[in-house]
């Protein structure tokens, strides 16, 4: 059983084509990592799948539930924690997810259960009774994460759910995505961090410029760019395309190359013999080197071979 699947989905904004024919699907109980740059289409995705936003053509369901024919279905299925932390800044943190239990229809007993297991699972016990205008951002986040999960959705969905908080609290907040999992809850995580979706997530799918360019595990989008990569930084920026001219006859496709960081890097097959190889002839073309690495592909190698950019870029 799919819990969200997507079909063809297109959104425009004026002249803007934020959405180009996106199709997702989604196992129940599993996390399905969105990953891409801002602007890249993440969010417009999100604010579709949870009635937030009309698609111009295309179909969608959540939980089994047509997200145009029953959006009321749909949002009593669901979880939400958008990019910005939304919390009552006039009410405490307990009094924020007590009003959201209430809300979802619980009773009164119920509601402040729910409310005061959420405030012990994200570390907020001493700030819990204090209005939340005075939590630092970081508590804010953590305090709208506890508030998607008060009803216990079937589907979650997390915007970017780590954006502003320090390691302990994305270490925390990955620890909390781990028990929604085991518990049978269905993620979709938008996220910008590589590392994020690496740790978190069951499949990835790489959305770019309102289309979904790349999807699989984590292992087989690595795989793509081959079992490891070679980088070299030039002393000299002139000799960037002798760098990247060597790079290209010991490695695998086409060399990538950042000038700013005067960084040429490639997917090799032979590891070490090719290191070797590459510094053997650049020196023999009296070119210096100032860094060498050689290393597995990580999910920004994919990103970086997919759109030639990496994933921290934004949309311009």
């Amino acid at each position: 059983m799919s819990a969200i699947r997507a079909e063809a989905l297109v959104k425009s904004f004026g002249s803007t084509r934020a959405l180009d024919g996106v199709d997702l699907e989604i196992p129940a109980g599993q996390v399905l990592g969105l990953l891409g740059p801002n602007g890249a289409g993440k969010t417009t995705t999100v604010r579709i799948l949870t009635t937030l936003l009309r698609p111009d053509s295309g179909r969608a369901w959540v939980a089994g539930h047509d997200v145009l024919a029953e959006p009321h279905a749909v949002r009593r299925s669901i979880g939400l924690s958008g990019q910005y932390a939304a919390v009552d800044e006039h009410l405490t943190g307990y009094e924020n997810l007590y009003m959201v239990g209430r809300l979802y229809g619980k009773s009164r007993k119920a509601a402040a259960k729910r409310a005061r297991e959420l405030i012990d699972r994200f570390r907020l016990q001493e700030a819990a009774d204090r209005p939340s205008k005075g939590y630092s951002g970081g508590m804010r986040r953590r305090l709208d994460l506890a508030g998607a999960l008060v009803a216990e959705p079937a589907v979650a969905v997390l915007d970017e759910p780590t954006t502003g908080l320090d390691p302990r609290g994305r270490m925390d907040t990955w620890e909390v995505i781990g028990e929604l999992v085991a518990d049978g809850t269905t993620v979709l995580l938008t996220t910008q961090y590589l590392e994020e979706a690496d740790q978190l997530a069951d499949s990835i799918a790489v959305i770019d410029r309102g289309k979904v360019i790349a999807e699989g595990t984590a292992d087989r989008l690595k795989a793509q760019v081959g079992g490891e990569r070679l980088e070299l930084v030039a002393q000299d920026a002139v000799d960037l395309p002798v760098v990247a001219r060597v790079l290209g006859e010991v490695g695998v496709g086409a060399p990538q190359t950042e000038e700013q960081l005067r960084r040429v890097s490639i997917a090799v097959d032979t590891g070490p013999k090719a290191l070797i190889e590459a510094l053997r002839r650049l020196d023999g073309d009296g070119v210096g080197v100032q860094d060498v690495a050689l290393h597995r592909p990580t999910l920004d190698d994919v990103f970086l071979g997919l759109t030639g950019r990496h994933a921290e870029e934004e949309r311009t």
